[in-house]
Order: structure tokens, then C-alpha cells, then sequence
């Protein structure tokens, strides 16, 4: 492997197996000691940092008041998807008649208002057919072994810190005994049979997409993580994959547009207290979770449900702008917040039409990422046209009103850190190394991400960062496309920072504040589910992940589905397909022809990486300085 630092001497030998070794141990002595002693690198200098707050599980929390869970990062909407914060109008429920979905369930003989009861019988016999195939796939529901998740509750909070000596491990680091045991747990203890109140988006990509990703790996044939397999294993996941989805669908009940309510409770249905606003991509980004369902049940109710909400947005978009806004009306399909961009309330959005299409093959999942990455271009894209050459401003994705294209503000959030790694998805890698240089500058000056910073008054907006996964995951995606050591050194830099700055005695805490480093008693569950895999995956490059043969895709909450033909397959095809479907109305309607999955930024395309660039800085020396001179680093 190259060195992790650009311009040191003589590339060190391979450490062996990675990293792996090096994350176990770092249980015990934190995460960088070891790294550095694994990839050889300088160890970190000067003494650790006191404790600013000690955490509940090992003493009384006397952290700064006001948790980071509490500020309000977009208008309704949180962290990565487009999660709604706490106390806003979408993070508010409604109150429906049960039985009275109101549409096609997309199968002979279901009538409106039926869809509960349907899916309320037995699971269907064909989902434990032996010769299923599902691949293989990462699980976080041992999070709830390491740190006390309360899946039960189905509660879509951040846990309790995990207790001194946890670490993250399962099939991702082979660790088979430790990913069986946790499955065991949840299958004895948890149960969704609660009086609780759920957010459908958190539910869904946290808990649903981890019993999938957690039965896909029992069941995989091939077992390219190790034997993962359980004996006597029944499909006891799907089963409460199942379960849990059924008490959601009352989300979607009695919606004028199809687009869901933001709560559900677990037992009786939407909540009487409900407001009709919701984010756009909370209600947006449920399709890959629900799609999976539907084609591992071979039931069509799931995927259409999502899918209608999917289309319900799509349709209001801007004639204009072709742009979406981030808060939506569920029952008059009014636009609420008009501010269109990348990150909070629209981010997972954009993400999960692309991810729609590469997993499941719908060719109009790409006609909409299609069209709505060329809106982004067109609108939100400001600066030099091209990344590593010409003249002007760096290229910067803004915020904008979403009928006019006007700039809206100044600032942007940590959330479009994600956006370069859906660039390299899509092929447009130039554009991507731009973009991740911009948010990688943020970091170096203060040691993290402000969850907003003010690129007019390079300053942050908001100062908390809690221990966000969308950098590292961009990082780790561009050093996959580019192999550039580059990618390495930023992931370094990254584990350095929250070595020193985020470690405490009991795990890693959120930062209440980037520049003053004050923390929080919380680390959320997505800094052990994303952020760690994703530095653990860029530095072990001898993963199955990446030496299987097999293909793989990250949904927003870091669950690893492969993309094979068992996902491809349908029954009701004809709803989806190119030449025809359904509209809400159950009308049949002809679809143009779709587009090929291309870049349509003509400025850029994978090629434009070349082989010699790999082992030079990926932005020339210039427009690095230019991005350092924007956010004050000089």
C-alpha cells in the first residue's frame, strides 16, 4: 500500500490483514494507536484531552445543556436522509382511520382499506424457499448487544454509550461468533408489540433495513464473510421484518397525496395529534427498505406503498426548476419549506432514487435521478464549470429557492458531505474530488464538521458535530474509485481528530461544540454502524467487500445489500415497467423511455482520472490553497 501521506518516503510494506486486527485492539487502547501502529504511521502527539463530560453509563452527565439532538438543522429535517428533528412540524404525527389505505395494493383481490388485514396473515410460504438467494449484507442490530439499543421499543433514538471494552465487530471483521449472538438476542427478546411512537424514516432505514441486512447474510449460500449461517434458523428476521413494516403502513393511510405521515405508533396507528408536514426525504427515502420487503415476500404492497410516495413528490416538484422543496403538506401537497439543496430534508432523496435503480433495475428510478441531477447542476452548482482546471470560484452546491433558483442563504450543513460519494456512483468523480476537498478543508480547520458553516463568513452556524458518518463515507467511496493514498491520509486525519477529540472513557462523544471541543453525553448509533465501517472498509482492502467477487451497496444507514438478480425479480413487473404502469388512480399510463445512467455534468466523466494522477494530489496544488484561502485555513 502507498504511503498514507502525501510526499513521505518509501511506501511502508502492507500491514497484514489491514486493519482488522487494529480495530480490535483499539477496543482497549483506542482507535489510532493502533491504526498507526498497523499502517506504521507517527503516533499522535502531545497528552489526551481531559474528559469535558463524563458520560452516563460510567458517572453523572454535567455536559453543556442543549443536546445536539435538539437543534433544529433544516427546517424539519435532521440527520443523513433528511431525519426529522425533534420538535419540528414533521417530527409532529397524525391521527387516521385504521383500514382505510385507500389504493392498489398491486395484487388480485385486495380492495382499499384491506391492506392491514392482508398483510396481517401468515408471512407467504415463498419467502423460506431453500432456493432463495439473497447476498450478502452488513448488520447493526448487534448495536443493540453493544450499547443497550432498545430495539424492542422500536424507538428511532440514539443509544446509551456502549460499555468500556465494546468495539464494533461482526460480519463486516469476520466475527461470526459475535454476529450469531446478537441475532439470537434479538430474535428471543425483541418485539414490536408496543404502545410507542415511531418516526417511519428512522424505523425504516435503521431497524427494518437491519433485519434484512442481518437475514440476507443467514441465508446467503456463498457466506463470503464467513460461516454467518444459524442452525435451525426459520426466517425469523423476515418475520419481524414483516411485522414491523405492517405496523408502519398506517402512515400512509389517509393521505390525500400518498406521501406518509412522519409518525406512526406501533400498536394503534397514527397518532391524533398529527401535523400534515413532513420532509421530503423522510418520506421519500423508504423505497430501497421497502422494496427489499416486497421482493423477499414476493408481495408488491410494500415497494407500491413507497414507491406512490416517491412519485407523489416527484410530481410536485418546480415546473420551472425541475427542484423539490424540503417540507411538504402531506394532504394538499403545498410546499411548506421552499428551500431546495443537497443537504437536510432532501439529501437521502436524491440518493435513494439512484440506489432504487442500481438494486432493484427500474429503469424509471433513473429517469428521476436523471432529471433531478440535472436540476442540480443547473440551479445549485455554483463556481468554475470544470474541478481541476480554468479560472473562477471553487464549484459549491447552494441552497436555493426551489421555483426561482435564487439563493436562499449562506450556509450549508454536514449532511452534503454524502454528495461526492453519490457523484462517484453516478461516474462523475472530477466533480465529486471538488466537492469532498471543500468539506475535508472544514474539518482540518476545526477537527470535525460544524453541522452548518457560513461559507460567506467562514464561520460555522451551528457548532455541534455528532460524529456524522458523510465525509468518511465519501472519503472511502473516491479512494475506491481512485485508489489515490490521498484518500488514506484524509481518512487518517479524520481518525486522528476523533481520537483526540471525541474519545472518552466509555466510547466516542458528540462534540457540542467544534471549536471549543466541549462534549456531550451521547454518540449516536450511526457513528458505530457508518462512520467506523466506512474508516474501517477504506484502510482493509482485503475485505470480502471489496475481494468477493460479489457487488455491494451501502443504503443511507450503512447496511450492505448485494446487488444481484434475486432483487431484479418481480412478479408484478408490469407496475413498474418502461412501457406502462399505474397512476394513483389506478389508470394505466404510458412512460417514455428512459434515459442511460450517465453524468450529466458534460464537464466531467470517470475517465478523466487517469492512471498517472493516482499517486498525485487528486486537485492540483492550486485550486487546494483556493479551497483553504474559502474556509480561512489561510
Amino acid at each position: 500500500m502507498a504511503s498514507a501521506r502525501p510526499g513521505a518516503g518509501a511506501p511502508p510494506a502492507r500491514p497484514p490483514w489491514s486493519v482488522v486486527a487494529c480495530l480490535r485492539a483499539g477496543a482497549q487502547h483506542g482507535l489510532l494507536p493502533a491504526l498507526s501502529a498497523q499502517l506504521r504511521l507517527p503516533a499522535l502527539e502531545g497528552p489526551r484531552r481531559p474528559l469535558v463530560t463524563r458520560l452516563g453509563v460510567c458517572g453523572p452527565a454535567r455536559g453543556p445543556r442543549g443536546s445536539a439532538g435538539a437543534v433544529v438543522a433544516a427546517a424539519a429535517c435532521g440527520r443523513g436522509g433528511g431525519r426529522p428533528a425533534r420538535g419540528s412540524a414533521a417530527a409532529r404525527a397524525g391521527r387516521v382511520r385504521p383500514g382505510s389505505l385507500g389504493l392498489r395494493a398491486g395484487r388480485p383481490g385486495l380492495r382499499p382499506g384491506r391492506v392491514r388485514e392482508a398483510l396481517q396473515r401468515r408471512l407467504p410460504a415463498a419467502a423460506a424457499r431453500p432456493d432463495a438467494r439473497p447476498g450478502a449484507g452488513h448488520v447493526r442490530l448487534r448495536l443493540r448487544q453493544l450499547h443497550g439499543a432498545r430495539l424492542s421499543s422500536g424507538r428511532a433514538q440514539p443509544h446509551p454509550l456502549p460499555r468500556p471494552g465494546a468495539r464494533p465487530r461482526g460480519p463486516i471483521m469476520g466475527n461470526s461468533s459475535e454476529f450469531q449472538k446478537a441475532v439470537k438476542l434479538v430474535i428471543n427478546t425483541v418485539s414490536f408489540d408496543k404502545d410507542s411512537t415511531v418516526q417511519v424514516f428512522e424505523a425504516t432505514i435503521r431497524v427494518l433495513g437491519s433485519l434484512l441486512s442481518a437475514h440476507r447474510i443467514i441465508t446467503d449460500s456463498k457466506q463470503p464473510f464467513g460461516d454467518m449461517a444459524i442452525k435451525g434458523y426459520d426466517n425469523e428476521l423476515l418475520h419481524m421484518a414483516h411485522d414491523l413494516a405492517v405496523r408502519l403502513l398506517p402512515a400512509f393511510e389517509n393521505t390525500k397525496t400518498g406521501i406518509p405521515y412522519p409518525r406512526v405508533n406501533l400498536k394503534t396507528g397514527v397518532p391524533p395529534d398529527s401535523n400534515n408536514e413532513t420532509c421530503t426525504a423522510g418520506a421519500g427515502s423508504l423505497l430501497v427498505e421497502f422494496g427489499i420487503l416486497s421482493r423477499l415476500l414476493g408481495d408488491s404492497t410494500f415497494e407500491w406503498v413507497a414507491r406512490r410516495a416517491v412519485k407523489a413528490l416527484w410530481n410536485l416538484r418546480s415546473n420551472d426548476t425541475g427542484l423539490l422543496g424540503n417540507v411538504v403538506n402531506i394532504q394538499t401537497g403545498d410546499w411548506v419549506g421552499k428551500q431546495s439543496g443537497l443537504g437536510a430534508g432532501l439529501d437521502s432523496f436524491y440518493e435513494y432514487l439512484l440506489k432504487s435503480y442500481i438494486l432493484f433495475g427500474e429503469k424509471e428510478d433513473l429517469e428521476m435521478f436523471n432529471a433531478a441531477y440535472q436540476s442540480i447542476q443547473n440551479y445549485l452548482r455554483r463556481g468554475r464549470e470544470a474541478c481541476n482546471e480554468g479560472e473562477g470560484d471553487p464549484p459549491l452546491y447552494v441552497n436555493v429557492n426551489m421555483f426561482s433558483g435564487q439563493l436562499m442563504n449562506t450556509w450549508i450543513d454536514s449532511l452534503q458531505a454524502f454528495f461526492p460519494g453519490l457523484q462517484v456512483l453516478i461516474g462523475d468523480v472530477e466533480d465529486a474530488i471538488c466537492l469532498h476537498a471543500f468539506y475535508y478543508a472544514i474539518w482540518k480547520r476545526y477537527g470535525a464538521l460544524p453541522e452548518r458553516y457560513n461559507w460567506q463568513l467562514q464561520a460555522p452556524d451551528v457548532l455541534f458535530y455528532p460524529l456524522r458518518p458523510e465525509l468518511v463515507e465519501s472519503t472511502y467511496l473516491l479512494y475506491q474509485a481512485t485508489k489515490n493514498p490521498f484518500y488514506l491520509h484524509v481518512g487518517m486525519d479524520i481518525l486522528q481528530s476523533l481520537e483526540k477529540y471525541t474519545k472518552v472513557k466509555c466510547g466516542y462523544a458528540t462534540l457540542h461544540h467544534v471549536i471549543d471541543k466541549s462534549k456531550e453525553d451521547r454518540m449516536e448509533s450511526f457513528f458505530l454502524s457508518e462512520t467506523c465501517k466506512y474508516l474501517y472498509l477504506l484502510f482493509d482492502e482485503e475485505n470480502p467487500v471489496h475481494k468477493s467477487g460479489s457487488k455491494y451497496m451501502f443504503t443511507t444507514e450503512g447496511h450492505i445489500v448485494s446487488v444481484d438478480k434475486h432483487l431484479r425479480e418481480s412478479p408484478w413487473k408490469e407496475f413498474f415497467s418502461e412501457d406502462g404502469g399505474q397512476d394513483q388512480e389506478g389508470k394505466f399510463v404510458h412512460r417514455p423511455k428512459p434515459h442511460e445512467l450517465k453524468v450529466l455534468n458534460s464537464s466531467s466523466n470517470c475517465n478523466r482520472v487517469p492512471d498517472e494522477r493516482r499517486y498525485s494530489l487528486p486537485l492540483k496544488s492550486i485550486y487546494m490553497r483556493q479551497i483553504d484561502q474559502m474556509v480561512g485555513l489561510i
